[in-house]
């Protein structure tokens, strides 16, 4: 069984831009990790105090980071990385409010709930969903990553790493060049070589840790089809054959 999304790390050249749009724009606040990388906590659950050291995370999506990471190292980051965070849906206006004086957005109306898309300095296409129930306090809060979008060279091939993973197939695009899996948690589109809505485009060599009930048995059964599987301390690594890291992380650690 998969969970949440644990992490999604960027990789970009100059941090401090792109630090300050997702403190200044987004409300983030960041963490300082090291001289390549910059962590931003998600959701309620996921403050600074705690993303700093604190290890009781509890529940799918607890704890879970935003990462910019400047490529100097092994994984690297995701390249033009289209992704979306989840707000309540009683403050998305708001967010619309407050992003519309100084960023050209696109907005998109699903019927069930509304979107709007963005692009931050490193070139990734950033989305806030109105997808989570009202939270009533008014507070202008990202809840959690709601969709990550990774680029594949064989979509068919791909569709079936992701599905043996965990995911379940929710939605395919009539020319098959897409195809949207979820854990109930979290989304995931894989997507051929294209420009999406408002031109966003799938992430390449994507890093992203997931949440898993048994890591190792995940693992195990996309063995025969992983390029790398490594023990690491948050858990187990694996890359997949399109050059995206999955690290399996069990829930509640």
């Amino acid at each position: 069984m998969l969970g949440g999304c644990r992490w999604l790390a960027l990789e970009v050249t100059y941090l401090d831009p792109v630090v300050e749009f997702y403190r200044e724009r987004l409300n983030l606040e960041p963490i300082v990790r090291s001289d390549r990388e910059v962590a931003f906590p998600i959701g309620p659950d996921g403050d600074v105090e705690r993303a700093r050291g604190s290890t009781d995370r509890s529940g799918s999506g607890t704890g879970s980071e935003l990462r910019l990471r400047r490529p100097e190292g092994v994984p690297r980051g995701g390249l033009h990385t289209h992704y979306a965070f989840a707000c309540p849906s009683d403050v998305y206006d708001h967010w619309y409010e407050r992003l519309d004086d100084d960023l050209e957005l696109q907005e998109v109306d699903f019927g069930s709930m509304r979107s709007l898309y963005a692009d931050d300095p490193a070139g990734n296409c950033v989305e806030i969903a109105g997808a989570d129930p009202p939270s009533g306090s008014g507070d202008l809060q990202l809840t959690r990553f709601f969709e990550v979008v990774l680029e594949v060279e064989d979509l068919p091939d791909a569709e079936a790493f992701y599905v043996d993973l965990g995911f379940e197939v929710v939605d395919r695009g009539s020319n098959r060049r897409r195809t949207r899996l979820s854990t109930g948690a979290v989304d995931l589109e894989l997507w051929e070589p294209h420009l999406g809505l408002a031109d966003a485009r799938g992430g390449v060599h994507v890093d992203l840790g997931l949440e898993a009930a048994d890591p190792d048995a995940v693992a195990d059964a996309v063995s025969d089809r992983v390029t790398k599987r490594e023990r690491i301390e948050d858990g187990v690594r694996i890359r997949d054959r399109d050059g995206h890291y999955i690290t399996l992380v069990e829930i509640g650690t």
